[in-house]
């Protein structure tokens, strides 16, 4: 008896798995799938989502982050104009190149 349903288990999983591919092939023809997400409409709209996010990640960051960068020296100074009556600036020596406390 155990060989029988050995030999008949098979056929069995033959038929069922038949079966099931025409009930699924039916089913597909009567139900198609929804448009793919993989054409170029839809990429392009993918895109445009992800710059939108990214532009309001980056407005947040700015916002969020200015204060700390109010007042950094990182910031380039004010250009002042030089005061002709100091002369010289002390760390230049005239006529040798060169600067305070080092040698040509």
């Amino acid at each position: 008896m155990g060989n029988t349903l050995l030999v008949l288990c098979i056929p069995l999983t033959v038929c069922a798995s038949g079966i099931y591919a025409v009930c699924e092939s039916w089913w597909r023809r009567r139900h198609p799938a929804p448009p793919s997400p993989y054409t170029h409409a839809a990429a392009r709209l993918r895109e445009r989502e992800m710059l939108v996010d990214a532009e309001a990640i980056v407005t947040e960051a700015y916002t969020r982050l200015a204060p700390l960068y109010a007042n950094s020296p990182a910031q380039k100074p004010e250009k002042r104009e030089p005061d002709p009556s100091a002369g010289e600036p002390d760390d230049v020596v005239s006529g040798q190149g060169s600067t305070a406390g080092h040698a040509p």
